[in-house]
């Protein structure tokens, strides 16, 4: 199933993501689970969770180092807001 675009990404507390969708549906997005190891546990410093930045598309989010979180995942594992 294809998800839809996303139009926004935003941090809403910590290891939390406001995510805003082209359908007009709000999500919220807890990266807690993720957020494990040496690479993924840099999403833990909250300086460097908030440069969440979408991919080109609106097909997923990414942070600067590679980090990212499949598009499915972050729809079907969130909760609407």
């Amino acid at each position: 199933m294809l998800q839809p675009r996303l139009v926004k990404a935003e941090p809403a507390g910590h290891l939390k993501l406001r995510l805003t969708y082209e359908t007009g549906e709000v999500k919220l997005f807890d990266v807690s689970p993720y957020a494990n190891g040496s690479w993924y546990g840099e999403l833990k410093e909250d300086s460097y969770f908030r440069t969440v930045r979408i991919l080109p598309g609106g097909t997923g989010i990414e942070w600067s180092n590679g980090q990212d979180i499949s598009p499915h995942e972050l729809y079907e594992c969130s909760i609407p807001v």
